[in-house]
């Protein structure tokens, strides 16, 4: 049986958000899904919740704090570094895979340019991690 997901969704490109959304929509997922701009609001959001989410969902190319920074900060918190941290961006930059991975992401997936294939690989992310052993932090 898999569980539902706590899901921080860090992302600055609406159309991006609405199509996670509606990919969630289409699949009949009950996860929830918390939204960020950008690092910042994000940072904001982990430091004053109670609930920490599951996984993070994490877009590299965004104003203020980038995902990369952001990573750097998460993962040198001793209360967030836990948390799976799944970068989904379109940089297929070999510098950013490798220094996302060296950092400590938990995954790295291309958005794909066709929707059934964006569909595909959320559908296959979510229930890959519902169904794994989380710590709550």
């Amino acid at each position: 049986m898999s569980n539902l997901l706590n899901v921080l969704l860090i992302e600055d490109d609406t159309i991006e958000v609405m199509k996670l959304n509606r990919t969630i929509t289409t699949l009949d997922l009950k996860h929830t899904i918390v939204e960020a701009r950008d690092g910042e609001q994000a940072l904001d959001i982990l430091k004053g919740k109670s609930l920490l989410p599951d996984i993070i969902l994490l877009d590299l190319n965004m104003p203020k704090i980038n995902g990369i920074e952001f990573l750097k900060i998460v993962k040198s918190d001793p209360h967030l570094k836990y948390i799976p941290t799944i970068v989904l961006t379109t940089s297929n930059n070999e510098r950013d895979l490798l220094e996302c991975y060296k950092i400590g992401i938990a995954g790295y997936i291309l958005k794909p340019l066709k929707y059934e294939d964006y569909v595909s690989k959320v559908e296959k992310l979510l229930a890959y991690w519902s169904i794994n052993e989380l710590i709550k932090a």
